[in-house]
């Protein structure tokens, strides 16, 4: 792959001061390894999705550097093209969740020399009806979490908030009525979370499926039925063994296409953005970006 137009897409209100304090040798580093390199800064939400669909796509490679937010950005962006440009990204967040999952490392300027290297792997990306995502697409529980986190308590905590968060939602019992449809799996009845992932990482953890392959072309699959605490403790004790959790009130499978119907409508997470509700189709699209990879597979 032969790399001549760089675009740099910063957000400079990304929550790493690592990021701010390191951009300008980033931009150092990357110029002395590409012939052109084209610096973007971005103002507010969208801004990132409007330059790739007018200076972007003539790149051939977008990084991204900022948080989970805007890589969702631009992931949504570039998927959509028929001729994609490479995709890299710098961490610049609270989580950094893909960057984790494709090996890269979290300080920035690290990761930039990564991105020099120029390995790059064609990754899988999920889409649910009118978006993309490289990390999960969630209902119920997850959304709630993530909603109910206090900006302030994310800004001084991180990545704990979410668990902060979790903990205090867990306490309030709600469940809504589910039908997900699959070739490999059936259900209809109560749930209290359908999370549906591509990568291995949420909240900046492998909280849900530590053994996801981003190559292989399925997406992971998890139905909790219940609020009870036993149920996530359950969860909590999967993730120290690094296994799926086993509990007769989680339901875990794979699939390439799901859809899903909820009463009432649900409020859908997707790689931590809020947007859009139920109901949904999900697939998997096979190794549909190039995307810079540092030490990959990750251990």
């Amino acid at each position: 792959m032969k790399i001549d137009r760089v675009d740099l897409i910063v957000n400079p209100k990304a929550g790493n001061e690592r990021l701010h304090e390191q951009i300008e040798q980033i931009i150092t580093r990357l110029e002395h390894h590409f012939p052109t390199v084209d610096v973007y800064y971005t103002k507010e939400t969208g801004d990132a999705y409007k330059y790739i669909n007018i200076q972007g796509k003539h790149a051939d490679l977008i990084i991204g550097a900022g948080g989970d937010g805007t890589i969702y950005e631009l992931i949504n962006a570039i998927s959509p093209l028929e001729q994609r440009p490479a995709f890299g990204i710098i961490p610049g967040g609270t989580c950094n969740d893909f960057s984790k999952a494709i090996g890269l490392s979290q300080d920035p300027l690290n990761a930039a020399e990564q991105i020099c290297m120029q390995r790059f792997r064609a990754i899988d990306v999920g889409k649910c009806n009118h978006q993309y995502f490289l990390n999960f697409w969630g209902i119920g529980l997850i959304t709630e979490v993530s909603t109910n986190i206090n900006p302030k308590v994310k800004e001084s905590f991180g990545r704990l908030s979410y668990y902060l968060s979790a903990l205090q939602t867990i306490s309030q019992e709600k469940t809504f009525h589910l039908k997900l449809e699959s070739d490999q799996c059936g259900y209809e009845g109560e749930a209290a979370m359908v999370i549906v992932g591509n990568g291995p990482f949420t909240g900046g953890i492998r909280a849900f499926f530590p053994d996801s392959d981003i190559e292989d072309g399925k997406l992971e699959v998890m139905i909790v039925e219940s609020n009870r605490f036993q149920t996530f403790f359950d969860m909590l004790r999967a993730k120290v063994m690094n296994d799926v959790p086993n509990s007769e009130e989680i339901l875990y499978f794979q699939t390439d296409r799901l859809s899903i119907e909820t009463a009432p409508t649900q409020t859908i997470d997707c790689d931590g953005e809020r947007e859009f509700t139920t109901p949904s189709t999900i697939t998997i699209l096979p190794r549909h970006i190039n995307m810079a990879v540092g030490e990959f597979p990750p251990l």
